[in-house]
C-alpha cells in the first residue's frame, strides 16, 4: 500500500484551487533590490563612470587601459556593463556538500523530526560528508518559515497508516486528513475500498470471496496493490485456507522461532547435548 500511495504523492499536496479565494495570496510586485552601498560600491560606481566618460571621448579600450594603468580585462568589464551595479560579483551562495542531502532533511523536517543531532546522525549513517554545523544552519532556515505558511502535506507513511489501520483507531484529525486525500485522488479512494474489502475477508474469514477480490484489484491496476493480489496465486490454496479455516500454524511457527533463538545464542559455545537440554527445559 505504501508503494501505491508513493506513486500518487502529488495528490497528497492540496492544490491552490482547493483553498477559498480569499485565502489564496495575491502575487505581490517584486520590489527593486536596494542599491549597493559602501566604499567598494562607490569605487565601482566611480570607475564605471570614468571608463564610459573616456569611451564617450572616442578613446579605445586599450588606450583607456594604458591611460589608467588598469588591466584590459578590467576595462572591458566596465565598458560592457550598462549599469555600474552589473560590475558587482554575484553573491549567490556557493555549492555545499549538504546540497544533495537537503531533500532528505526537508522530508524528515516535514515529518516532524526537528532534532539536529538525529538528522546529522542519519546523514552520517548514509555516508554523507557533512558536519553538524552544516545541518544545524540549514535546519535553522527551515525553522524560520513564517507562521502563516500553509501546513505541510501528510507524508506517504502517514497516509499509508491511515489506510491500513482500522477506522476505529483513527482520530478525528486523521479521518479528516484521509477524507481530504481521498477526495483529491480517485485512485487512492479505489485502493481504500480494496483495503476495506480485504480487511473484511481477514476478519470474517471470507476466503471464498478472495478470487473476486483479486480480480477487482487486478482490474484497477494500482501499483503495489495489484502486484500483491496477483502474487497470491502462487500459493492460492494455502492463502484461501488461511483466510477460511479456524486452525493456524502460528503455535508451531512460534516454537520453531524459539528453538532458532536458543540455537543462535549457543552458536560456537556449546554442542548438541546442551542445546537439546535447554530446549527441553524451555
Amino acid at each position: 500500500m505504501e508503494t501505491c500511495v508513493s506513486a500518487h504523492r502529488e495528490c497528497l499536496r492540496p492544490s491552490m484551487s482547493d483553498e477559498p479565494p480569499s485565502s489564496i495570496p495575491q502575487a505581490a510586485p517584486t520590489p527593486l533590490p536596494p542599491e549597493p552601498a559602501g566604499r567598494r560600491a562607490q569605487r565601482k560606481k566611480a570607475a564605471h563612470a570614468l571608463v564610459h566618460e573616456l569611451l564617450a571621448q572616442g578613446r579605445s579600450r586599450r588606450a583607456i587601459a594604458r591611460h589608467l594603468g588598469w588591466g584590459l580585462n578590467t576595462v572591458l568589464r566596465y565598458a560592457s556593463a550598462a549599469r555600474w551595479q552589473d560590475t558587482l560579483r554575484d553573491n549567490r551562495p556557493r555549492p555545499s556538500r549538504l546540497d544533495p542531502h537537503k531533500p532528505h532533511l526537508d522530508r524528515r523536517f516535514t515529518e516532524g523530526c526537528t532534532s539536529v543531532t538525529q538528522l546529522h546522525r542519519e546523514l552520517v549513517a548514509q555516508g554523507a560528508p557533512v558536519t553538524y554545523g552544516m545541518v544545524r544552519a540549514y535546519i535553522a532556515t527551515l525553522r524560520a518559515v513564517p507562521p502563516d505558511a500553509p501546513p505541510p502535506p501528510p507524508s506517504v507513511r502517514k497516509v499509508t497508516g491511515w489506510l491500513t489501520r482500522h477506522p476505529i483507531s483513527l482520530s478525528e484529525e486523521d479521518r479528516a486528513g484521509l477524507k481530504d486525500v481521498l477526495a483529491r485522488c480517485p485512485e487512492l479512494d479505489t485502493a481504500a475500498g480494496h483495503i476495506r474489502d480485504f480487511g473484511e475477508i481477514l476478519t470474517d474469514r471470507l476466503g471464498v470471496t478472495l478470487p473476486a477480490w483479486i480480480d477487482a484489484v487486478d482490474a484497477s491496476q494500482l501499483p503495489g496493490l495489484t502486484g500483491f493480489a496477483l502474487h497470491l496465486h502462487r500459493d492460492f490454496d494455502a492463502v484461501t485456507a488461511g483466510l477460511t479455516l479456524n486452525w493456524s500454524s502460528g503455535a508451531t511457527e512460534g516454537a520453531v522461532n524459539r528453538i532458532k533463538k536458543l540455537k543462535r545464542q549457543l552458536y560456537g559455545r556449546a554442542g548438541f547435548e546442551l542445546l537439546r537440554k535447554m530446549i527441553l527445559l524451555q
